[in-house]
């Protein structure tokens, strides 16, 4: 036995001695199994630690609440002996960071989740957002009382409130799932942080500097994200990426004070419908981007990708038949090849009244909310470039500030352009050894391979952690595709929390192993 063998197997043997990795560690299937039966024991706990970090209410922009949020969390995290802290940067809400040393580990991988809420409009909600209620099923199903939590509960039983899904659920089933580990006698094969975001869902505004003023401390291999939902057929899925964004608001001008339709329509400019024309040369009716430079720029998907996106389980007639549409854009190709190049959303019009408050004159401007979701290559200064590139093609005066009587005179078509905050998109390579390893793993917890995605649709700022951090990120998302996010009844389905407490615990038990060095 050379001298480096004995030093591996002394380092080994220390780990078992003191509940760190261990090289006789049992089988995905024994692991799995021992994490499913200490959550059938302990499901009223789990739930109830839902229930009280989902009952803080949690907008970034109330500091008192954040600061209870990110209190409890803390206490959460020590309870499992994590070692916490607040990272901080003048006027941002504080993020919470918790390190776990395991004995043994030689890898070291983040765990990042937001724990900031969307806002809420209070009389869209069935039972209040921060009164957490269990039901039987979906809205009009019974509610299930706290107090007398059943022994096994309905396969479709959901919890309601705010951020129960998005991303207080993945924080706790992944805080459960290493609950199950320990009660098992086993521990994580790697080092964990935990880093828990308070303003995700406020934009992220001092996101970068947050992570440059902590980079040493943020240090790891690896990153594995929590938010998002699984696939639409419920399956399983890995997301190696996110959509960029950026904001845009144009405006266009006609007369200084509304005319009479009739007397001055066809010769006043209307400035509705020259709005209308000037986005029909932005976007076709397949939401194909017609901005010059748009296509060229987005970089090509890779084999695995395009691999990926083919072997999708069927969802999109069975998705579009739930939204009552009766067609769809991208010439009839899949939702998920859609999501991996760039949309140009109309988010919103404005331009005199309809309806009852509808007048016959031509009104004095018009504006439209745009939103661009980005891809690779696609970044927000390239974006900024080839629109108002465009827009002086078709003719316009791009102006940053409302024009004055002389400006609206000297030019005859003039538009207002507002640029809004924006970030590019990320995609991880999907043949990265992690991402295999992942992969791996999650096939194994669920039993059977889960759905690849080279990007999934909405948007984060990963491209900041990469950036910055100089690590790969995979997203592992686990709750529910119909979670009403950033909605009113926001759930989380509570099979959707069990599965993720096994697939977590997988994670954390098999990382280094199934990751090739």
């Amino acid at each position: 036995m050379t001298p480096t063998t004995v030093c591996r197997c002394l380092i080994a043997l220390v780990a078992m001695m003191t509940g760190g990795t261990s090289l006789a560690q049992p089988s995905s299937a024994s692991i799995t199994g021992r994490v499913r039966q200490h959550r059938q024991a302990h499901e009223g706990d789990i739930l109830r630690e839902l229930r009280d970090l989902v009952a803080v209410p949690n907008l970034a922009r109330e500091k008192g609440d954040i600061a209870r949020n990110a209190a409890l969390l803390r206490q959460m995290l020590e309870r499992r002996g994590f070692s916490t802290a607040l990272l901080t940067v003048p006027e941002a809400a504080p993020a919470v960071l918790g390190e776990l040393t395991v004995p043994g580990a030689t890898r070291t991988v983040v765990f990042y989740a937001h724990y900031d809420g969307q806002p809420v409009t209070l009389t869209d909600w069935r039972t209040p957002p921060w009164a957490p209620v269990l039901r039987a099923g979906t809205l009009d199903a019974a509610i299930i009382p706290w107090e007398s939590l059943p022994s096994q509960l309905p396969a479709e039983a959901r919890m309601y409130g705010r951020s129960t899904s998005d991303d207080k659920g993945p924080i706790v089933a992944l805080l459960a799932g290493l609950d199950a580990l320990r009660a098992a006698g086993l521990a994580p094969s790697v080092n964990l942080k935990v880093f828990l975001e308070g303003e995700e869902e406020a934009g992220s505004p001092h996101l970068e500097s947050l992570l440059r003023t902590h980079a040493e401390r943020l240090r790891a291999d690896a990153w594995i994200f929590g938010d998002g939902p699984v696939h639409q057929s419920r399956q399983a899925l890995v997301s190696f990426g996110v959509r960029g964004t950026i904001d845009l608001e144009l405006t266009t001008y006609g007369p200084v004070r509304p005319v009479h339709s009739g007397h001055y329509g066809n010769w006043a400019p209307n400035p509705a419908a020259a709005l209308a024309q000037l986005l029909a040369t932005m976007r076709d009716d397949d939401g194909r981007i017609l901005i010059e430079g748009f296509a060229e720029r987005v970089r090509p998907l890779s084999p695995a990708e395009r691999a990926a996106i083919a072997a999708e389980p069927p969802v999109d007639d069975e998705v579009a038949r739930a939204l009552a549409l009766g067609r769809r854009e991208s010439k009839g190709g899949r939702l998920l090849e859609a999501i991996t190049v760039p949309a140009l959303n109309v988010r919103g019009l404005r331009a005199g009244d309809v309806g009852e408050r509808a007048a016959n004159a031509v009104p004095t401007e018009a504006q439209a909310s745009i939103d661009f979701r980005l891809v690779p290559d696609v970044t927000p200064d390239v974006v900024k470039a080839l629109v108002e590139t465009h827009l002086r093609a078709q003719g316009y005066h791009v102006v940053r500030d409302a024009p004055d009587e002389e400006t609206r005179r000297a030019h005859p078509r003039l538009v207002r352009v507002e640029w809004g905050p924006g970030y590019p998109g990320y995609r991880a390579s999907m043949d990265l050894p992690f991402a295999r390893a992942v992969v791996d793993i999650v096939t194994q917890a669920g039993g059977r391979p889960p759905v690849l995605m080279p990007n999934m649709g909405g948007s984060l700022p990963l491209y900041l952690f990469a950036d910055i951090l100089k690590a790969p990120i995979i997203t592992v998302p686990v709750v529910n595709h119909d979670n009403n996010q950033h909605a009113a009844n926001e759930n989380l389905r509570i099979q959707n929390l069990w599965d993720a407490i096994e697939t977590y615990a997988l994670l954390l038990a098999r990382l280094d192993a199934a990751w090739p060095r």
